[in-house]
């Protein structure tokens, strides 16, 4: 029996990243990819459970290879899904979350076309820049690149089979708890 391939893809602020940890703790058939960085690791973060925390040589030995299945050059880090990862825990009956970006999504469905896309969508532009003001990370300048940004990325939003829009998160969860059942 082969597990099935879900993507979830939305801009930054929309609250894919707290939806995807709750839809995890709630389905028990469903694994998280852990994917691969050249980046180092933030205090906290352990190599195998944030990312896979690989040398930028190794990495692109490894996208050289052809051994992601998708991959991105992100501010000068690169990151990666191994096709491995996600082919192991399928071959085991495992449904498999991926977490990437609308560029990596597009990558993995020409791959995989019975992956499952969804895109995690802000109910406004204006509550999009509301929550990542008060994240209070990122200076107001940074904001508006984000907000400018999220615009870019929610314009592919109907190249996924299913869109939520993330207005209050437990309606938001329910409904991606009804896509992945």
């Amino acid at each position: 029996m082969s597990g099935r391939l879900y993507i979830v893809s939305g801009p930054s602020g929309a609250g894919k990243s707290s939806l995807c940890a709750a839809l995890l703790e709630r389905s028990s058939n469903l694994n998280l990819s852990v994917s691969c960085t050249t980046r180092n690791p933030r205090p906290g973060e352990i190599n195998g459970r944030e990312y896979h925390f690989l040398s930028r040589k190794m990495f692109e030995s490894q996208r050289d290879q052809g051994a992601f299945l998708e991959w991105a050059n992100v501010h000068g880090n690169m990151y990666g899904t191994r096709q491995s990862d996600v082919e192991a825990m399928m071959a085991v009956g495992s449904n498999v979350l991926l977490e990437i970006d609308w560029q990596g999504a597009a990558q993995v469905a020409e791959k995989i076309p019975a992956a499952v896309r969804v895109f995690i969508l802000p109910p406004s532009l204006d509550e999009l820049r509301r929550r990542l003001t008060s994240r209070a990370q990122d200076a107001a300048d940074v904001v508006s690149l984000r907000v400018a940004a999220a615009e870019e990325e929610m314009s592919h939003a109907g190249e996924a089979h299913f869109q939520v829009i993330n207005d209050n998160f437990d309606t938001a969860l329910e409904r991606l708890l009804e896509i992945f059942q």
